[in-house]
């Protein structure tokens, strides 16, 4: 049986914007508010680990669902815009490019 990439999907996306969120803040603090490098250090090498598992996660989902390759692109393309990879998440899932659309029914009537 093989395991739905959907809610691994869901959580890299949403962690990848956290950790923007993250490094955002760090480097506020450290250009604008001339203040601690610390949030740098520690949310760049964050934000880089979680940025590869999330094109590892756009790897796996494109496979397992059968992207096409504009999809696959605007994935990847996602990754980089700071939160674009919750707004992508959020349309492919819509359109049922995670498997079930959100809020569709899996039961069917007789």
């Amino acid at each position: 049986m093989t395991r739905n990439p959907r809610p691994l999907f869901r959580v890299v996306a949403t962690a990848e914007a956290v950790s923007w969120l993250g490094l955002l803040a760090g480097m506020f603090v450290k250009w604008v508010l001339h203040g601690s490098q610390a949030g740098v250090h520690v949310f760049g090498p964050v934000h880089g680990t979680v940025f590869l598992l999330y094109l590892v996660a756009v790897l796996v989902a494109g496979r397992r669902f059968a992207w096409d390759t504009r999809t696959s692109l605007l994935a990847v393309v996602a990754a980089f815009p700071p939160f674009a990879t919750l707004l992508f998440e959020r349309w492919a899932d819509h359109r049922g490019l995670l498997g079930v659309p959100a809020g569709a029914s899996t039961r069917h009537t007789a």
